[in-house]
């Protein structure tokens, strides 16, 4: 989101993808079995578990909104959203909130995540952390 901010009148866009979950890119390993399994990702087998629905794909599903935000014309002049699932993510209504942290299949980013302070925030403490 800050990025696109300091970028905009430079002509470059940015956008804040979510990939889903894909359990089979190698950054599991920094995660236990155990949280792996409680979150669904994988079968009592140990295998990945595909459900979109659910945020839990493959890695092409999981690069697609990626692809899609650099490719898509409708996001022409656009920049700074949340996308997710091949769309730009809606916010999440405050009633629905309790819901989507428990889990709900309930589409979108919450609010403070695409805040403009947050971001800047954000941007100053990776600046930070990286020198």
């Amino acid at each position: 989101m800050e990025l696109d901010r300091r970028g905009r009148d430079l002509g470059v866009r940015a956008f804040a993808v979510h990939p889903g979950i894909i359990i089979d890119t190698g950054l599991a390993k920094h995660v236990s079995a155990e949280a792996v399994r409680a979150a669904g990702a994988v079968d009592a087998q140990g295998r990945p578990v595909r459900d979109p629905a659910r945020q839990l794909k493959t890695v092409a599903q999981g690069a697609a909104t990626g692809v899609w935000c650099a490719t898509n014309p409708r996001l022409a002049g656009l920049g700074g959203v949340y996308c997710e699932n091949c769309d730009i993510s809606p916010l999440v209504a405050p009633e629905e909130e309790a819901a989507w942290r428990a889990g709900a299949e309930i589409p979108g980013v919450l609010p403070y995540a695409v805040g403009p302070e947050a971001a800047a925030r954000l941007w100053e403490v990776s600046e930070r952390l990286t020198a």
